[in-house]
């Protein structure tokens, strides 16, 4: 049995091979009211997915020791995961070829670490989500 409480939630996959920053987030983003998966690794990730978790939006790492954030969305893509949720890069990555390559394989919005706090990250998280939607 679902609860109802968390089926009526927006759902984020949150993938971070850095716990300390992959609790945080998770924290702050149950803390605003969403459905909130971490996954410290694209393959944990990848098989969340693959079990049915249904993702209003990916929010991802893009450097990870293993598979990386290109990996995990060329993986989405190819595997038809994650239908409709916002792809989301939040990267310390910051170089334009980097953003370039993430947007062509399908993220729908890009987060440099550095220049946002946790909040306005999950803020700007929710509207993309909203966007995404209509």
């Amino acid at each position: 049995m679902t609860d109802e409480k968390t089926e009526n939630k927006t759902s984020v996959l949150l993938v971070d091979d850095d716990k300390f920053l992959l609790d945080m987030y998770a924290m702050k983003f149950t803390q605003a009211g969403f459905n909130a998966h971490a996954s410290l690794s694209v393959r944990n990730a990848l098989d969340t997915l693959r079990g049915g978790f249904k993702a209003d939006a990916v929010v991802f790492d893009l450097i990870m020791p293993q598979e990386d954030g290109f990996f995990l969305l060329d993986t989405i893509r190819t595997e038809k995961l994650a239908q409709g949720a916002a792809l989301i890069a939040l990267s310390n990555q910051s170089d334009e070829s980097e953003k370039k390559k993430a947007t062509d394989l399908g993220a729908t919005h890009y987060i440099v670490k550095a220049s946002m706090i946790p909040s306005e990250v999950v803020a700007a998280v929710g509207e993309e989500i909203k966007k995404n939607k209509k």
